[in-house]
């Protein structure tokens, strides 16, 4: 049986991973230093898997703005790939990433190719973007690049570990009665396990090396998504459309964020994911 790393394994991502492969070993910040090339180099070595999964990631949008944590950012985000790739490369192993609609301006209505130029309006995005060259550089490197955005799923074990939007927004509306959603940013929720899948049928079916867009399908700004949660509980609750602008943030987002899978079989509809994830939260 070909040996499975998954990093970043107590994630939101890596515990779904780790459901799909159960036979893999899980390393996280308890087991790995990602920013310690030595000790990547030496552990992977040692333990000689087959595929390289990475699910470790910084993704603070906000204070990667703030010069050390951005410093941070490019290590993690950045740097690490390269050392990640040149032991896969040694190994003859298959690295997959995961990547994310920030690396695109977000100015394109119609949304992003997979081949499409990437231009980052903030810091994330730019330490993503340098993750995805240090892959990408390295010609002879078996690998999958995936780019998604808005995960939601089941919140992951690890103390980092974020609150996803659609339980962000149940828990605000046990508070409050009213909310205000910003209605004027665009791109495709995605669901944890749904994306875990289509990463399993990649590697099973051996699909080509390359840059892959896996999001759910049907873009819809956070507002949008807001109700069609609060429309598929039966939950009154008010919902006010409100510009991005209203809610002032150290970092640029993307206004338009829709990736375009071009080159995988679509996900299913983010509605029909979001009805399983509210089932299974339940």
């Amino acid at each position: 049986m070909n040996k499975i790393l998954i990093i970043g394994a107590q994630g939101m991502l890596g515990q779904e991973l780790l459901k799909i492969f159960p036979q893999a070993v899980g390393w996280d910040r308890e087991e790995i230093d990602i920013t310690d090339e030595k000790q990547v180099k030496q552990k992977i070595s040692d333990l000689k898997p087959a595929v390289v999964i990475n699910a470790a990631a910084y993704n603070a949008v906000d204070a990667c703005g703030q010069d050390a944590e951005f410093e941070l950012a490019k290590k993690i985000n950045g740097y690490a790939l390269g050392y990640l790739a040149d032991v896969c490369l040694a190994l003859n192993a298959t690295l997959v990433h995961y990547s994310t609609n920030y690396v695109f301006a977000g100015d394109k209505k119609d949304g992003y190719q997979e081949s499409e130029p990437p231009n980052p309006v903030n810091k994330y995005g730019q330490s993503k973007l340098l993750g995805e060259r240090e892959i990408l550089r390295r010609s002879n490197l078996k690998y999958y690049l995936i780019r998604t955005s808005k995960l939601f799923g089941a919140k992951g074990k690890s103390t980092m570990a974020k609150e996803n939007f659609f339980a962000q927004m149940l828990r605000l509306s046990t508070k409050q009665i009213e909310l205000r959603v910003v209605d004027d940013e665009l791109s495709n929720f995605t669901y944890a396990p749904d994306l875990v899948q289509a990463t399993n049928i990649l590697w099973q079916e051996s699909h080509a090396s390359g840059i892959y867009h896996l999001v759910n399908a049907n873009p819809r700004t956070w507002y949008e998504g807001a109700r069609a949660l609060f429309d598929i509980l039966g939950k009154k609750v008010k919902l006010i459309p409100v510009a991005a602008n209203e809610f002032p943030r150290p970092a640029k987002r993307p206004k338009y964020g829709t990736l375009l899978n071009t080159k995988f079989p679509k996900l299913r509809d983010y509605e029909e994911a979001l009805e399983e994830y509210l089932k299974d939260r339940n």
